[in-house]
């Protein structure tokens, strides 16, 4: 059984708030910096090669869109009832990935980011995991990889199963400690734990809408992602899963005038329903912050992000996703929390574990 007595800091995409996401100098940046885990996203090439992209959809964070050798791969899809236009990766394989480079995601909000632009490729799930390995011979202490899996219900339409490609590339890798996997499809998560993957899984919320996979399933009587968090829901997610990972503004309480005045009682009612709870995504620029916690200048200008990532803490949530992870750990309460019970792969929660 593992604890953890301070909220884990997890550098959302490696340090995306001062590199280009996803990249290698973004990770080992991060880990740098003393994130406690990193979190990619997770996407599959045509010949099934694992890739760390924030969609399938890589116009926005790599040059694919400016090499005339791809032009013609232009496309539009739908992908979990969203129209997208643009280039995705299941239509290369990695030999043609592998000769993309990376761009800043929000150029007008990091532009010092953006100067980075081209200066590095693309990396697969198992670079990563050589990064994550070299961090913690360097740190001499665990470090975590936060799996998330991107669209596995549309992957797996095109006869690319995630959960099959991610298990065989982490499989002698993954233990216990060293991996939480987490997505918005709670089918995904099943599956995997059912392929004997060690390690927690987190089932990640939106403040609206319906998971894709259920959607498919169910159409318009698909459960909600607001009724997976109700007292009912939370103890059905209890039944399968470690935890949940929620969008800030299910945390942060607001007035009339989008100020923040407090927080929600979510993270309680998910412990009382022994889930651990996370919280995405912590990030310093006054474009991200509750209006009373930003400045006057422009909206890539450093608000007052350590009152809004002070009072997100105050919600007791058991980890943070931070694009600048540094700020995160300043933030972090000093003082050590009472220790949360993280529950292994096989263990039981405080409620609903026996039927797993």
């Amino acid at each position: 059984m593992i604890t953890s007595a301070r909220p884990l800091v997890i550098a959302h995409r490696g340090a995306s708030g001062y590199r280009p996401e996803h990249t290698r100098s973004a990770y080992e940046l991060a880990f740098a910096l003393g994130a406690d885990a990193v979190e990619p996203d997770i996407v599959a090439s045509k010949d099934g090669v694992l890739v760390l992209r924030h969609e399938n959809e890589i116009s926005g964070t790599t040059d694919v869109a400016k090499r005339s050798e791809f032009v013609s791969r232009k496309t539009t899809k739908v992908i979990d009832g969203v129209s997208l236009t643009g280039w995705f990766t299941e239509d290369f394989t990695w030999a043609e990935l592998a000769t993309l480079r990376a761009t800043e995601r929000i150029p007008a909000v990091r532009q010092a980011s953006s100067s980075f632009d081209g200066h590095e490729g693309i990396l697969r799930l198992v670079d990563l995991l050589d990064i994550i390995d070299a961090a913690t011979m360097s740190a001499r202490r665990p470090l975590v990889l936060v799996a998330e899996i991107k669209h596995p219900t549309y992957f797996e339409s095109i006869g690319l199963p995630l959960d099959e490609l991610f298990a065989d590339a982490v499989r002698g890798w993954a233990t216990p400690d060293n991996l939480i996997v987490e997505c918005f499809e709670q089918s995904v998560l099943t599956k995997i734990r059912a392929r004997g993957i060690p390690g927690r899984l987190v089932f990640l919320a939106e403040a609206k809408g319906a998971p894709a996979d259920l959607v498919a399933s169910s159409g318009g009587k698909a459960r909600s992602y607001a009724d997976h968090l109700t007292p009912a829901g939370l103890s059905r997610l209890a039944a399968e899963v470690d935890g949940v990972s929620v969008s800030r503004k299910l945390l942060l309480k607001l007035d009339l005038t989008k100020n923040a005045v407090g927080v929600t009682d979510l993270v309680t009612r998910a412990h009382a329903a022994g889930l651990i709870v996370f919280c995405w995504t912590l990030r310093a620029e006054n474009k991200f912050l509750a209006k009373n916690n930003r400045v006057r200048g422009e909206v890539f200008a450093y608000g007052n992000w350590r009152r809004e990532f002070e009072l997100l803490y105050s919600s007791g949530v058991d980890g943070v996703f931070a694009d600048q992870p540094d700020l995160a750990l300043a933030a972090r309460p000093a003082a050590p929390l009472p220790a949360v019970v993280l529950p292994n792969e096989g263990e039981t929660s405080a409620k609903g574990r026996a039927s797993r």
